[in-house]
């Protein structure tokens, strides 16, 4: 199978490494001649989808299937109009990654159909947790203690020309399972656990046995299972919670290929998400007796190697 990924920067890793991993032949589109997953692709473009659309569509057409690895909407948009009116199958659903892009949008949805989430401000005391409504990696994110600390972090999202989300600060370990749908049914992998920088950038994730007790992957399970149908979901989304001493409090979904998670999932239980989105039976994959695995970040400057966030 030859597979387009339109996008060579974080996202573009997972999905280049993971389609090589299943024996697919990679076209990667990027924009930048650096950008870190070309170098990893059997053949490359470099190409900007927001304005060079006819090269861009030339490229897909020559591959079997197609996968965005970007988060930019107008890229994402516009090239759903395009792919619509060829024969290439697109592995994204725009409409769930609509409502997962936005926080304020996704909590709403959540909150609407019973899923446990954080109190809002001000249904709750300090510290709160300020982020952006529509950006991810942990970008714009403040944890105030006080109203002038609130006010603080709600201008630092507004520099970013976003909007403010406004949450009580759940502490615990972050957790999240993927969840694959095709509109009719859905299926959840395998539980990961995030680790981060102090500036809120994750730099390690983790997959092995026991990281939730089997009460609580099951609920997991069944809050991503629950939000693959409310949202009718047709290709891959990331649900991460907060495992507190309250119980699971969902903090977001993610309705695109996520970041690092997949390459620890196939590490410890052999399962290919990319794969399983491409196969017409996903879900049939049987699961290795799971191991463990970590896949961490390190900026390595002469002879010092240091663990930093994926940014």
């Amino acid at each position: 199978m030859r597979i387009a990924i339109v996008g060579a920067e974080l996202h573009g890793i997972e999905a280049t490494y993971l389609a090589k991993k299943a024996g697919f032949e990679t076209v990667v589109i990027g924009k930048r001649k650096e950008a870190p997953a070309l170098s990893l692709a059997d053949e490359y473009a470099v190409v900007d989808p927001r304005t060079q659309e006819n090269l861009a569509m030339r490229v897909i057409r020559d591959c079997d299937v197609a996968i965005p690895a970007c988060e930019n909407v107008k890229i994402l948009s516009q090239m759903v109009d395009q792919i619509e009116n060829s024969d290439v199958p697109f592995l994204f659903d725009i409409s769930a990654f609509l409502i997962s892009s936005s926080k304020i949008a996704s909590n709403a949805l959540m909150e609407k159909i019973g899923i446990p989430v954080p109190r809002r401000w001000q249904d709750c005391g300090f510290p709160v947790i300020v982020k952006p409504s529509s950006h991810s990696g942990g970008a714009g994110v403040t944890i105030a203690h006080n109203e002038s600390e609130v006010h603080g972090g709600i201008e630092k999202v507004m520099r970013l020309g976003d909007e403010p989300l406004i949450q009580e600060y759940v502490p615990g370990r972050c957790v999240s399972v993927d969840i694959i749908g095709n509109g009719r049914r859905s299926r959840p992998y395998a539980v990961t656990e995030g680790m981060f920088t102090e500036d809120h950038d994750c730099k390690r994730v983790r997959c092995s046995p026991g990281i939730l007790s089997e009460g609580k992957e099951a609920e997991l399970m069944r809050i991503a299972g629950k939000l693959a149908e409310a949202i009718d979901l047709r290709s891959v989304m990331s649900v991460e919670a907060i495992d507190s001493a309250d119980g699971l409090k969902v903090m977001e979904m993610d309705a695109r290929i996520p970041t690092q998670a997949p390459a620890a999932v196939l590490a410890a239980t052999g399962i290919n998400l990319l794969k399983e989105m491409t196969s017409p039976s996903f879900g049939k994959s049987a699961r290795r007796e799971m191991r463990a695995s970590s896949y961490e970040h390190f900026l390595i400057n002469g002879d010092k190697m240091v663990a930093c966030g994926e940014r």
